[in-house]
């Protein structure tokens, strides 16, 4: 493979059929495909001139367009997020010009571009910006699917699968309940018709429903939906282990939390205990693409250890979720911050189901200064974090006999009391 891309270097024609026969889902090769799109983009420069007003500076710019969304796509892969976001941004820009002067031929290609930026500004933090983006691409599918519906269905159910995420990223849970659930009745139809094409997609959306069915407090129904998700992903990931693996242990990690949720422990901790172990594997080949992954499965299994009263266990894998998102916020604040202080928290109720109250407030402590900035900019993503750091932290300086930061605490709860008059 080196080899050929070193070649495709001097031929341009040879690294466009390279690039085509990479897999969309790969581990084994995703720097390689990395290689192959940054090397297309740059051999596809700017089109000439400011506009692309004729036939041939639309086909350049369509091309570059091109290459750069699935650059985008492929630097996002590996873990260079902002990167990602460049191409993706420029993608849409030169999309969106196309899409103003000939929108039959272009909006599809603005669409899929919308979509793939939303994924980008949310890997960033921009929860915003993230969901405005998904927010259009759901809008402009929809008018395409009116028109053609077997071509444009798979496209606008993908979309409202990534606007579900987006809408219960700044807390709402209903609508993203709403679009998630009717991207699921979508995939269903369409991997009854062409399993081999959908059943990746009807899983990813599955995971999805379980997450925003929980959000609303349905547990029952929100199990069945990730148990659903990982039993597709084991058959998937048994058949191309180098695409499906990292879909599975997230697919664990949501099903480990539904089943604490309803009690059933045991069966919890297996499956997140499972999820670290396949993200260890695969941070060890690639860390900067799963070590965020790696960190939440670690949270998760923090907490499913401590529910058994593991505690010297749970607090091994929770020290462990805080160094690497330390790591990670210090790097990408607005991405991981949040993270972090969900890390913190998990750390803070470790401590004090094991009788350490003053380790318990100090943790407590430093997550809601951690998700202070977050919270403050976007209440009604992080009011629910928030609130509960909060309590658990008065509570925590009561069982070690200490005073609260009050200063801190009368921010916070002004800005809860603030959210929950607004009906945030």
């Amino acid at each position: 493979m080196d080899a050929l891309i070193e070649e495709g270097k001097r031929n341009r024609g040879l690294l466009l059929v390279i690039e085509g026969a990479l897999p969309d889902q790969t581990l084994a090769l995703r720097e390689r495909a990395v290689e192959v799109d940054w090397t297309l983009t740059k051999q596809t420069g700017e089109p000439a001139g400011s506009g692309l007003s004729d036939s041939e500076g639309r086909s350049g710019g369509a091309e570059r367009a091109r290459i750069l969304n699935n650059l985008g796509n492929r630097l996002s892969d590996v873990g260079r997020r902002e990167e990602a976001l460049s191409a993706a941004d420029e993608a849409v820009r030169i999309r969106r010009q196309l899409a103003a002067q000939g929108p039959d031929a272009f909006l599809p290609d603005l669409a899929m571009s919308l979509n793939n930026l939303g994924a980008m500004l949310r890997d960033l933090g921009r929860r915003e910006d993230a969901l405005a983006a998904a927010d259009e691409a759901v809008r402009i599918y929809r008018q395409l699917a009116a028109q053609r519906l077997d071509a444009f269905l798979p496209d606008l159910a993908m979309s409202l699968n990534n606007l579900g995420t987006m809408l219960s990223d700044v807390g709402r849970r209903e609508d993203a309940l709403a679009a998630t659930d009717e991207a699921v009745r979508i995939y269903r139809q369409l991997a009854a018709q062409r399993p081999d094409a959908f059943l990746p997609d009807l899983a990813m959306s599955l995971n999805n429903l379980g997450n925003r069915l929980n959000n609303v407090g349905r547990r029952e129904e929100a199990l069945a939906a990730a148990d659903e998700a990982v039993r597709i992903y084991r058959q998937l990931a048994a058949q191309r282990p180098d695409a499906f693996l990292p879909d599975l242990a997230g697919s664990l990690n949501n099903l480990g939390n539904r089943l604490n949720n309803v009690g059933r422990r045991e069966e919890a901790l297996a499956a997140a205990d499972e999820a670290v172990r396949i993200y260890r594997q695969l941070t060890t080949q690639r860390p900067d693409a799963f070590l965020p992954d790696l960190a939440t499965s670690l949270n998760n299994l923090g907490n499913r250890l401590s529910d058994l009263g593991r505690r010297e266990e749970a607090l091994a894998a929770a020290d462990e979720a805080v160094r690497i998102r330390r790591k990670l916020a210090v790097e990408r604040p607005d991405a991981f911050l949040p993270d972090l202080a969900m890390s913190l928290g998990a750390r803070g109720g470790i401590l004090q189901s094991g009788g350490d109250a003053a380790g318990a407030a100090a943790s407590f402590h430093e997550g809601i200064q951690t998700l202070k900035t977050p919270y403050l900019r976007l209440p009604s993503a992080h009011a629910r974090l928030m609130g509960a750091l909060a309590s658990d932290y008065v509570q925590a300086c009561e069982a070690a006999g200490l005073s609260p930061d009050q200063a801190l605490l009368n921010e916070i709860v002004a800005k809860l009391t603030n959210s929950a008059g607004a009906g945030d």
